[in-house]
């Protein structure tokens, strides 16, 4: 088992790694569970192939498990069903001091973390992520989240868990498509500070999304180290340091919202075109060797990722696309950070991004 500290000052906690730890989820949870029941939050598709096994795992510890199963997808991070798990874990007596469990992917993790933060002014869940782009980045930080119209993550609350359980045998129930998406994330700690380990992404990230167990473990450990210490150096991304892990997301976002929160393009998928937004736009301002950002485009695409805004057959242009960002969470005084790269392993955030020329770009790659 590979064990990674989170040092939060005043929440510290420990991601462990480990294949087949959902099926000895129990005694992990035990020292984290004072009563002898504990409240669930899952989707349909997770219960359906992880249910019996934590149920089985808790109940060997003596707990027994209450589960609140909502539908999948990026619908479910929403006011609708954010009441409903608020309403749930009000229901289940849910204290203070209790923690609650998240066993699902970043829209499980996200919603329910959110809904612990609220329930008698916080309570603590411990999160139990089924999926890469969760065990790799969602999961670890203490970031969680609703959707509304007017954008992604907007409304949420910094909640740190109490345990983070990564199982990488999770990933084998996954569609291919969704481990690709989670794989964005890998790809991303790579480029923002750590270019020898987008060189091991490029040799073996197929490895990765071909199902090798070593490869599994060595990209979900070393993306959660690199996480952990951005998280651990600036919790509430007050110094600019946690920024730098929205690398692709300013772009990323910008698409989902064009494409409705929709499975017509993944969250990862997003980051991943977006990631290759920012380096062909790095480029473009003279900041990063053109040769670099299409490396970047070139590995994205290779392991089957969206490398071209044309692709997606929008039927917008660059401007609207640009629009959607003046709803980013990151405005700050009216202007948006955008993070840059001078750089693979260069990742930093410019202040002084003119949307005008953003929207240029976005058109010229429309057209690309």
């Amino acid at each position: 088992m590979v064990v990674i500290p989170v040092a939060i000052a005043g929440a510290p906690y420990e991601v462990r790694i480990e294949a087949g730890i959902l099926a000895e989820a129990g005694p992990h949870c035990r020292p984290f569970i004072r009563k002898n029941s504990v409240a669930v939050v899952t989707d349909h598709n997770v219960a359906a192939n992880w249910r019996a096994v934590v149920e089985a795992s808790l109940a060997a510890e003596g707990i027994v498990s209450e589960w609140l199963i909502l539908p999948a997808g990026e619908g479910t991070k929403s006011w609708q069903y954010l009441a409903e798990t608020v309403d749930f874990l009000l229901g289940q007596e849910v204290e203070r001091k209790d923690n609650v469990i998240a066993l699902g992917g970043g829209v499980i993790g996200d919603l329910t973390g959110f809904a612990a933060s609220m329930v008698k002014r916080g309570c603590g869940f411990i999160q139990m992520p089924t999926t890469l782009l969760a065990q790799v980045d969602s999961s670890v930080g203490g970031k969680t989240a609703i959707n509304t119209p007017m954008g992604k993550n907007l409304v949420g609350a910094f909640h740190q868990p109490s345990l983070v359980l990564a199982d990488p045998l999770a990933l084998d129930t996954l569609p291919l498509r969704d481990t690709r998406a989670g794989y964005a994330e890998v790809v991303k700690y790579g480029l923002i500070d750590d270019a020898p380990f987008f060189e091991w992404c490029e040799a073996s990230g197929h490895k990765l999304l071909a199902g090798d167990a070593e490869a599994r473990e060595m990209a979900i450990a070393r993306s959660v180290a690199a996480k952990a210490r951005i998280v651990a150096a600036d919790e509430k991304e007050t110094a600019g340091v946690r920024a730098l892990l929205n690398l692709g997301h300013t772009f990323g976002h910008a698409l989902e919202a064009e494409t409705g929160f929709s499975d017509r393009l993944l969250h990862g998928e997003g980051v991943a075109l977006g990631m290759v937004l920012a380096a062909r736009f790095s480029a473009r301002q003279g900041l990063m060797n053109g040769q670099d950002a299409e490396r970047v485009a070139a590995h994205i695409g290779a392991v089957g990722l969206p490398a071209s805004l044309a692709a997606l057959a929008l039927d917008c242009d660059g401007r609207r696309l640009a629009d959607h960002m003046l709803h980013d969470k990151k405005m700050d005084a009216g202007t948006l950070p955008f993070l840059l790269m001078r750089g693979i392993g260069q990742t930093f955030l410019a202040k002084d991004v003119n949307l005008d020329h953003v929207a240029a770009f976005l058109d010229d790659e429309l057209a690309r």
